[in-house]
């Protein structure tokens, strides 16, 4: 299982990839892994926000990171988070 220490160094060992060739500009966890109740059967909740529109890069974004971390991954846009839960994601969240 990988720990929360290792998701963070990993993050932040390739935050100038994801800005330079995905376009993000913020990016956070949330979920289990935020609250340190991560198991084996874990994904890993990803909070991004983008200096300019993806597109369809974003599931390319999205494979990178599952290969890169080797854990799956729930990719997620501010946008696109559902108004009811958004709030308590907000609060959750823990940015790189």
């Amino acid at each position: 299982m990988v720990s929360q220490a290792e998701i963070e160094q990993k993050l932040k060992a390739i935050k100038p990839i994801l800005s330079e060739q995905f376009y993000v500009s913020e990016i956070g966890y949330f979920g289990s892994y935020a609250t340190k109740q991560q198991n084996d059967q874990s994904d890993l909740d990803l909070l991004v926000t983008f200096s300019k529109p993806v597109g369809w890069s974003f599931f390319t974004l999205e494979n990178f990171l599952e290969k890169t971390l080797g854990i799956p991954i729930d990719l997620v846009t501010r946008d696109a988070l559902k108004q009811q839960i958004k709030t308590e994601i907000l609060k959750q969240v823990i940015y790189i």
